[in-house]
């Protein structure tokens, strides 16, 4: 599913038919509005007069309570009424008098896009459509920044496509687009205050998740999903089966023997008789570390690069496995970690919170760590606001990783640059980060730990909304329940100290599904670790991202050093963070020659 936007003006209009889309909705008076491509009761809409809403997505639209509420709005802002209250996740579209409200969901799973043409700012649901209109091409400088390691660019850059002239909307925002053919972003939501205690938020997040799957759920529809033994995925499929799905579960067992996520996964199954449940293999080639994009798969990144990029062939061997059992969409435990989690900066927060009771657990998370006392009490003191944080990790993006004990309690997570990047890739990069501390100097929160889960989340968004559009044509969408608004709005109405209860791993979650999942699952306190299948790809596939290195496009753009890239290739190094830069930058370089007209190869 894809859609574009038209402001209602006749130069929007004029675009309508250089969108080619083969399904259209108007406005009121007559002109374009919306125009894309949806499968059927993928889109409500809604019409009180001469006003107008439409829903695309998966929720629960209350028919006779929209048109209400749509009838009684005076401006744009009271879209609020419906768009604060919708279980799912989904884009929502108002056209008002003239005027249009969009917007997709917090985390991103739906983002907005925009881009100017003829004069008219066009906004759509992803990037390929205003490519299709403008033609936008490569900004090296955001390539370069998805060469940090781990995970790119942090947030606000995290949210920005590789595109020249094509923005995404800032989180939390809704896009006005005027009748003059301009347009702004108005924040309308933000964390919630964080009030409840772990039996009231557990209570909240257990209606929520409820809600989030019977939004997806339905007698005849078939259901695949993870069943990685860990408790974020196991949790969605007790969910989705006590719902009444079809359930397809697919386990990838871990090279590591020490993992234990197999053995949990068994005992899931155990317990869900009515599913069917598929074991992976763990050294099958899908599984592994791969090159990333290919010609096959030039359509599948539209955005620029991502992180996940290497697991791509297992991305999408799963969807072909589910589609043959029927399924058409699969769920994902994305965003678990991050709203039932730690975050680095909760001990910062925790100290400040509750300073008797914050110290404590500060002092756990110090023995469990062996941080030192001096860093730990130097990073507990540290009041440095989120501009000056950026400023300081742009300082910092071509020292050594920190030490493994070494804590830091900053509002970013400090990534690197290679170290086959270029001075000039280095110097954009630090670029970057200091012009937005200066345009976005506010944080997502007043809080670094809530910041930084918010800032986490989008990052999980980000990842859903990019598989998506890797398997698109496949049948199967990814669906990521925790990333839906209410269940966001749910967890973080909780408050920390609550949400970190002492001693119990991720106790607004196991609080929240007790009696739902089995005991046993909720007591365990492990997680598996997953850096083997790295390595063994990287050994498997060695020659292929070799040759990756061979008339390097990345070099031609004067990004990276192919000679040292690949003697980190050759020698990796033996942690798991010296794996991190070659994934991002093979990432990058696949990328590219997926996309030659981006590369200035046919130039």
């Amino acid at each position: 599913m894809e859609f574009t936007v038209l402001p209602d003006c006749p130069a929007g209009a004029a675009l309508a038919d250089r969108v080619a889309a083969p399904k259209r909705i108007d406005h009121a008076s007559g002109r374009p509005w919306i125009v894309g491509d949806w499968a059927v009761g993928e889109a409500t809409v809604t019409e009180a007069g001469i006003r107008r809403l439409a829903v695309f997505g998966h929720t629960r639209p209350d028919d006779a309570g929209t048109v209400s509420a749509l009838g009684r709005m005076r401006s744009l802002h009271d879209v609020d009424r419906v768009a604060s209250r919708l279980p799912g996740v989904f884009h929502l579209v108002a056209s008002l008098d003239g005027a249009v409200r969009l917007q997709g969901s917090v985390a991103g799973v739906r983002q907005v896009f925009t881009t100017r043409v003829d004069g008219v700012t066009v906004a759509a649901s992803a990037v390929d459509p205003l490519l299709r209109l403008t033609g936008a091409g490569l900004d090296e400088t955001l390539l370069a920044a998805r060469l940090l390691a781990p995970g790119g660019a942090p947030w606000p850059l995290s949210l920005r496509p590789v595109r020249r002239g094509v923005d995404a909307l800032p989180t939390g925002h809704w896009l006005e687009l005027g009748a003059d053919g301009r347009a702004r972003s108005v924040r309308w939501w933000e964390l919630p205050e964080a009030t409840l205690s772990l039996e009231e938020g557990a209570g909240a997040v257990r209606s929520a998740l409820t809600d989030a799957l019977a939004t997806r759920v339905a007698p005849d529809r078939t259901i695949s999903a993870d069943l990685s033994g860990g408790l974020d995925s196991t949790t969605l499929c007790f969910l989705a089966d006590a719902a009444g799905a079809d359930l397809v579960t697919y386990h990838v067992m871990p090279l590591d023997e020490a993992n234990e996520d197999t053995a949990w996964a068994r005992k899931a199954a155990a317990h869900l008789p009515h599913a069917r449940h598929h074991m992976l293999a763990a050294d099958r080639a899908a599984n592994l570390f791969d090159v990333g994009y290919t010609a096959d798969t030039a359509d599948a990144a539209p955005e620029g690069p991502s992180t996940w990029a290497s697991g791509l062939a297992h991305i999408r061997d799963l969807a072909g496995r589910a589609t043959a059992e029927g399924a058409a969409l699969h769920l994902s435990g994305f965003g678990g970690d991050e709203l039932f989690g730690r975050m680095p900066a909760c001990a910062w927060s925790l100290a400040r919170i509750r300073p008797a009771d914050g110290l404590r657990l500060v002092n756990r998370y110090r023995l469990a760590n062996r941080w030192p006392w001096r860093s730990t009490l130097r990073q507990l003191a540290d009041r440095s606001t989120f501009a000056q944080n950026l400023i300081e990790v742009a300082g910092r993006i071509t020292a050594p990783p920190p030490p493994v004990n070494e804590p830091d309690f900053g509002w970013v997570f400090a990534p690197r640059m290679p170290a086959w990047a270029t001075p000039d890739a280095v110097a954009t990069v630090r670029d970057l980060l200091t012009t937005a501390a200066e345009r976005t100097p506010e944080p997502l929160d007043a809080d670094r730990a809530r910041h930084q889960a918010l800032s986490s989340v989008v990052f999980e968004g980000n990842t859903v909304r990019q598989v998506n559009t890797a398997v698109a044509g496949t049948g199967l969408v990814w669906e990521a329940p925790f990333l839906d608004d209410r269940v966001l709005e749910a967890a973080f109405a909780t408050r920390i100290d609550e949400r970190l209860a002492a001693g119990r791993f991720k106790p607004l979650l196991t609080t929240a599904v007790r009696g739902l999942v089995p005991d046993d699952f909720l007591a365990r306190r492990d997680k598996g670790e997953f850096s083997a299948e790295t390595f063994r790809g990287i050994e498997r596939n060695r020659d292929r991202i070799l040759d990756l290195c061979e008339d390097s496009l990345l070099a031609r753009l004067g990004l990276v050093d192919p000679v040292a890239f690949r003697s980190a290739v050759l020698n990796p190094g033996p942690m798991s963070h010296h794996l991190q830069p070659i994934q991002t930058t093979v990432a990058c370089e696949s990328w590219l020659r997926a996309h030659p007209q981006d590369s200035g190869e046919n130039r």
